[in-house]
């Protein structure tokens, strides 16, 4: 997630260097029949406005880094990285960044008729209706969105991106089909959720204690686990917890580090728990989740 977030972090830098106008910028990764993905890069700061724009075709994008808000015909939500934004295809949206600057998403869009039948295939009957704005990031999701991460941050071959196409778009087809609807916090609320939750995603393996959050969310501690959970979906505890095994999940799929080092540098003091909460999120071992990642290396190779 680091390689994702630094990309973000200089396109801002650049923009406030140059004095430059906001905007996305999105780069075709892959395409097939009926989808593509681009990685979508957002400049816009708090101080700009909010920006309309209308779904193509189904759209479920991957939050990679930065945190943004939107508001869609299910309501408004605040989007964090690991989580998924959802669309149909014709459905207006407006995004804004009041809380701050920039976000990245890896973004899949898919023709109507492609999405239907993954959605069939994944067990939803009828007609597909994307019936949320947001997936928060839910233990569920770990193994799909770490791969999405490990197969951005390695720019694969084609076939990759095939398949995590089509797991994303079986995904926010079970997990949208019948949202529940939670109390909104406050907007001043929200907007100290950020600030936290950006603190988080900066470094997620440095030790982040419930005191420090709360007070650069400008919240109590009960009014923030409260605030925390009901804007992002899940407790502070288990978004840092994510967030750093999402990241390790991504340093063992990418680089031959040793486990040991990579939870450490994960935020890890102790190497057993590392490996029970990786197995407990991924349903496997560190060194087993890094062998099926080579191996997917290796059928990936294009022979000259």
């Amino acid at each position: 997630m680091g390689k994702i977030a630094v990309l973000l972090n200089d396109a801002c830098d650049e923009r406030e260097r140059l004095g430059g106008e906001p905007g996305l910028a999105a780069r075709t990764l892959a395409a097939g029949d009926g989808w593509a993905v681009e990685d979508v890069v957002c400049t816009y700061r708090p101080s700009d406005a909010s920006f309309e724009e209308q779904h193509a075709r189904y759209r479920v994008a991957l939050v990679g880094a930065g945190t943004f808000n939107c508001r869609g015909p299910h309501g408004r939500e605040l989007l964090t990285p690991g989580s998924l934004l959802l669309g149909n295809a014709g459905e207006g949206f407006e995004c804004g960044h009041e809380h701050g600057t920039g976000d990245r998403c890896l973004a899949f869009a898919y023709e109507p008729e492609l999405f239907e039948r993954l959605a069939f295939e994944a067990g939803v009957r009828g007609k597909p209706r994307l019936k949320a704005l947001r997936v928060p990031p839910v233990r569920a999701l770990a193994p799909l969105v770490a791969d999405a991460c490990a197969a951005w941050a390695t720019t694969p071959v084609e076939s990759a991106w095939d398949e995590v196409a089509v797991r994303l778009a079986a995904a926010a087809a079970r997990f949208a089909g019948a949202p529940t609807r939670a109390p909104r916090s406050p907007r001043n609320a929200e907007r100290g959720v950020v600030r936290a939750v950006r603190l988080i995603e900066r470094d997620a393996s440095q030790r982040l204690e419930l005191d420090e959050l709360a007070r650069e969310a400008s919240l109590s501690r009960f009014h923030f686990v409260r605030a925390f959970a009901l804007a992002t979906g899940l407790t502070p505890h288990r978004y840092v917890l994510r967030a750093r095994l999402r990241r390790a999940a991504v340093r063992l799929a990418t680089n031959d580090a040793r486990v040991v080092d990579v939870a450490i540098a994960s935020g890890f003091r102790d190497v057993s728990n590392f490996n029970h909460a990786f197995r407990a999120e991924f349903g496997t071992t560190p060194r087993a989740h890094r062998r099926s990642a080579e191996r997917r290396g290796d059928e990936r190779i294009v022979p000259h």
